[in-house]
């Protein structure tokens, strides 16, 4: 069994056909699935989701692209109010991207902040997207100590992976260590500790070798957790089975 860790399942791409899309996870034995919220005017789209499907959870959060929306402390009550949904296991996505900078960086750390905050005082994880922002994500990370949580669709160095670790984070790998050119990634893979590994798939986005370039589904963790364990040189079984109570001990207000 495996546990696709990170998906969007709301999102667009799946609106004609999302049961099939769910059955085909079951079909590959991806039992459970997080969606995950990018915004809070979609937060009860995920929660609906949730509601529907009793293996599904989700979190509420706003994706760094999307934090000059929601650059003020009402969004800390709005975070609170959401994270009380039973269905609601984490805060995210949320973070720093500095490759797209879709939001300027003061937007982003502030909103990130916040998070981080809510996330402290209500002892919930925090699902961490972060891109060419590896200094300023550690820096809010260190005003939170107590931080709970996982670097999602992880595609930073051995030494980044190490600086999450060392704070207690999970880290989570998704289709793009399947690809050619991520040799650097695959290293991280290596070095990560299977007790502190999620699996993912960050669908619709980053569909993993043989489906590259199209639609990515919860179906094709099993892909990512193959790739896992042959860097890991152990069995498709034991990633499976790390990876499954991994996902559990971090967001533990999932009930499997």
């Amino acid at each position: 069994m495996l546990v696709d860790s990170h998906c969007h399942l709301n999102f667009p791409e799946f609106k004609q056909d999302l049961t099939q899309v769910i059955q085909n996870a079951h079909n590959q034995d991806i039992k459970y699935m997080l969606t995950v919220n990018t915004r809070i005017a979609e937060s009860l789209d995920v929660q609906q989701i949730a509601e529907a499907y009793p293996n599904i959870f989700c979190s509420v959060g706003v994706h760094p692209h999307d934090s000059k929306d929601y650059n003020d402390s009402t969004l800390i009550e709005q975070l609170k109010t959401h994270a009380a949904h039973p269905k609601v296991v984490a805060l995210g996505e949320t973070g720093l991207d500095y490759y797209y900078n879709n939001s300027d960086a003061d937007a982003q750390i502030n909103c990130f902040n916040m998070h981080l905050n809510v996330g402290s005082e209500l002892n919930l994880p925090v699902i961490i997207h972060t891109r060419e922002a590896d200094t300023d994500t550690i820096a809010s990370l260190n005003k939170y100590p107590n931080t709970r949580g996982v670097f999602h669709c992880f595609s930073g160095s051995k030494e980044f992976a190490k600086q999450g670790l060392d704070r207690g984070l999970y880290i989570s790998f998704s289709g793009i260590i399947t690809f050619k050119n991520a040799s650097e990634l695959r290293e991280a893979v290596k070095f990560v500790p299977l007790d502190r590994i999620l699996v993912e798939t960050d669908s619709p986005f980053l569909a993993p070798i043989p489906h590259r370039g199209k639609r990515n589904e919860p179906a094709f963790t099993h892909f990512v957790a193959k790739m896992v364990a042959e860097l890991k040189e152990i069995s498709l079984e034991e990633v499976a089975s790390a990876t499954t109570k991994n996902f559990f001990n971090l967001f533990n207000k999932a009930i499997p």
